[in-house]
């Protein structure tokens, strides 16, 4: 009998070398005869470059070259490409105007890459880039998202009048109109998605590597795919076709968006490679990667509520300010806007929905894709939208929210935002939250912690996602003579156990032991297409494609099966690791159809040597992960301080390939939301642009000792958009839980008069806005 795997919580196959400190990641490559690479960055926020002073620090005898704008042209390096598919509203193009390597006559922000110096060693390197000597003229600033297009605030860029990247809307402006014209009641709200730096446990490195003889670059990059990188940064960047770069990932320590497409970095190290005829292995520390990563959210939203005498929704309508940063990112515009309006609408029966969206520039790193990606932003403010609506009514947000669902009846369900949901059953979900979070006894938990002082306080939220909608993706199985399976895949893993689920696909399918499938990525070479991994798309696009190519393996050996047993292919059957014959007892093990795949002597008359095939898989439709989170927590007023006494999860990600897998990115997603909640937020100087909290002294994420044991369970109700029946799970944690805590908060702040407070909600915040309300403990 062969194994079943799907749907086992099956131990990680790739955690034996990682938790035992044998993985490989960028830091532990070293490559014969390697330079060291160091970024000199602007220390200004916006400034000209009226010269550069290289003699010094080119005197260092173990320097080797010392790159700065002035050599890109020389060197052909174009700009890194913002491929976001945003027009503005009146279909004219946005600006985007291009983002150097090297800083050229301006630097836009601080920590702009302005000289690139490569040594012997990284010390000599940061002793050469401190010798360098920049004259610069400084510049007016301005970092703040809602007052950069105002008529005063600094100019960034000639061609963005009033720093406006772009103007974008979507949805039904009139039936919106018209429905908040007749609506009975209108609850509107303002608020701050704050800016976010994803802090990865693996701070960025690449090394550049060229191969003079065969004029063809090597790339090794932590990154969250290699076909991506090596998209963006061939033809656009290096101006060489893609065929003449490989990218190599090994393991990565997390991603969370940042690392999913090409950065200056990854061009400096490829372009110093070949100026120099040898490796150059580039590595940012922690204080260099606040200031060289992308950022993630920053959007100033006006929310508007719609509804009629019986508490039905009739119509949303946002009004967003969405920061870009400095430079319009990879894929930055399209997160506030087309990932936006998506969700807009989220689980709820809705008439109509609008979405405007002004993206403007500023003197910050650019803005670009973090976990989520446009889902967190509308959900948080819709759900926090719901709460101060139920306020106003006097309803329990809970019931509010049960009126206005989709019904599993109307499943497939198409969207006031024009998304169609195939499956989902959310009324189920909210019910199983609200029961398994003793909601129906909250009361008394919030009488006994004010007899004790405290205020105690009860948020839930419903989440939805669209996912696995983004490009195609292949894979390539090949089963070796011993009957082990190597299997090759575009995904790549920066921590999400893809090593064993994908494993687990094929092994449920042979059936064969799980620990017998080899899961092969991360090299561009190994494969002519794939993409990558982010939006929670691995399981129903990579995984998809790997199960039809297993299925094509099993017809390859279906044709040798029927040699050995004597017995015509379509009488044959396939089961649990075994060929067999219906209705005898003659049979035939996968591993004795995969050895005699390459022994050419007992191949049948037309057969393939070996056995291996590829398949493609292009998504006909998104998935839609969905779920209700509910959070309850205890504050003392005194201090401001927050404890999160119980946080409880019911979560639908279709079908499940293994709930350990799951449940550990639930976690770590709610962690990561409770941090924007609770703890973080990167802050600027407003005159200076400087930022005020570049490091983990000033940059709070959370401690375990902050964050309770999360109770999630799942309810699975399989899509109809892919073969697996899976939704995705990687991002959900980090959509749902920003609003469900906000909402506990602001339910244990109600009667001290507190209605509104924006994240992060910290000690210090609450305790101002209590005394701003003017509330007593």
């Amino acid at each position: 009998m062969g194994d079943r795997s799907m749907g086992l919580a099956v131990k990680r196959l790739e955690d034996a070398r990682l938790v035992s400190g044998r993985g490989c990641f960028v830091a532990d490559i070293d490559l014969h005869g390697q330079l060291y690479g160091i970024v000199l960055r602007s220390p200004h926020a916006h400034a000209e470059i009226e010269a550069i002073d290289t003699r010094a620090a080119r005197r260092n005898p173990q320097v080797a070259a010392i790159f700065t704008g002035a050599d890109l042209d020389t060197h052909n390096i174009g700009p890194v490409p913002c491929i976001a598919p945003v027009s503005n509203a009146d279909g004219s193009p946005i600006v985007r105007p291009p983002r150097p390597v090297l800083a050229r006559e301006r630097v836009r922000y601080v920590g702009e890459p302005v000289a690139f110096v490569v040594a012997t060693s990284r010390d000599a390197a940061l002793d050469a880039a401190e010798a360098i000597d920049v004259d610069y003229r400084t510049l007016p600033v301005e970092i703040r998202t809602g007052t950069a297009n105002d008529a005063d605030a600094a100019q960034i860029w000639s061609e963005a009048k009033r720093n406006v990247c772009f103007t974008w809307s979507g949805g039904d402006a009139a039936a919106t109109a018209d429905a908040f014209d007749r609506a009975a009641r209108t609850v509107t709200l303002s608020l701050i998605n704050n800016r976010l730096v994803p802090n990865p446990l693996e701070p960025r490195g690449a090394i550049g590597e060229y191969d003079a003889a065969r004029q063809r670059f090597k790339l090794y990059t932590c990154s969250q795919g290699p076909y991506l990188i090596r998209l963006l940064l061939a033809e656009p960047i290096l101006r060489i076709p893609q065929a003449d770069l490989q990218v190599i990932t090994p393991d990565v320590g997390g991603g969370f968006g940042a690392k999913a497409y090409a950065y200056p970095e990854h061009a400096m190290v490829a372009m110093a490679s070949r100026a120099l005829g040898r490796p150059v292995k580039w590595e940012a520390d922690r204080s260099e990667a606040f200031l060289a990563d992308t950022h993630g959210r920053d959007h100033a939203t006006e929310a508007e509520l719609a509804l009629d005498g019986t508490g039905r929704f009739l119509a949303a309508r946002y009004r967003v300010t969405a920061n870009m940063g400095a430079y319009p990112g990879v894929f930055g515009p399209a997160v506030p806007t087309i990932q936006g309006l998506a969700m807009a609408s989220s689980v709820y029966r809705f008439e109509a929905i609008h979405v405007e969206v002004t993206g403007v520039f500023t003197n910050t790193p650019p803005v670009d894709i973090y976990r989520g990606a446009g889902r967190p932003e509308p959900i948080y403010a819709l759900e926090r939208l719901i709460d101060r609506a139920a306020r106003e009514l006097g309803e329990d947000p809970a019931e509010l929210r049960g009126r206005n669902l989709i019904p599993a009846a109307d499943m497939p369900a198409k969207t006031a935002a024009k998304a169609v949901y195939d499956t989902g059953d959310f009324a189920t979900n909210l019910a199983d939250v609200l029961d398994r979070a003793a909601h129906a006894d909250i009361e008394a938990r919030k009488a006994d912690s004010a007899r004790r002082g405290k205020l105690r306080g009860f948020g839930i939220s419903y989440y939805i996602e669209q996912c696995a909608h983004s490009r195609d993706e292949a894979a390539r199985v090949r089963v070796e003579p011993s009957g082990e399976v190597s299997v090759y895949s575009g995904a790549q893993s920066s921590g999400q156990g893809h090593e064993t689920a994908l494993a687990q696909i094929v092994a449920d399918r042979l059936g064969i032991p799980v620990r017998r499938v080899r899961v092969r990525q991360g090299d561009s070479d190994a494969m002519a297409y794939g993409f990558g991994t982010f939006a929670s798309r691995t399981l129903a696009i990579a995984g998809h494609a790997i199960l039809e190519a297993t299925d094509r393996v099993i017809r390859c050996a279906n044709t040798i099966a029927a040699e050995l047993l004597e017995a015509s292919e379509t009488d044959i059957e396939f089961a649990n690791g075994s060929f067999a014959v219906p209705g005898t007892d003659r049979t035939v093990s996968f591993e004795q159809v995969a050895a005699c795949a390459y022994n050419a002597l007992a191949l049948p008359p037309g057969a393939p040597f070996g056995l291996e095939a590829g398949a493609h898989y292009a998504p006909s439709a998104p998935t839609f992960p969905n779920g209700a989170h509910a959070c309850e927590v205890e504050i003392d007023p005194e201090t401001g301080a927050v404890a999160i006494e119980r946080y409880t999860v019911t979560d639908d990600f279709g079908t499940l390939v293994n709930p350990d897998l799951v449940h550990g990115q639930v976690h770590g997603g709610i962690a990561q939301g409770l941090g924007q909640a609770l703890l973080e937020d990167c802050r600027f100087d407003p005159e200076t642009g400087q930022p005020l909290n570049a490091s983990f002294l000033d940059y709070a994420l959370p401690r375990a000792d902050e964050l309770p044991m999360f109770n999630v369970d799942t309810i699975a109700v399989p899509c109809t958009t892919n073969r697996l029946g899976v939704k995705g799970a990687g991002e959900a944690g980090t959509i749902g839980s920003p609003p469900a805590a906000i909402n506990a908060i602001l339910d244990a702040l109600q009667p001290l008069g507190v209605r509104h407070i924006d994240m992060p909600a910290t000690p210090h915040g609450i305790w101002q806005a209590i005394q701003n309300a003017g509330g007593k403990a």
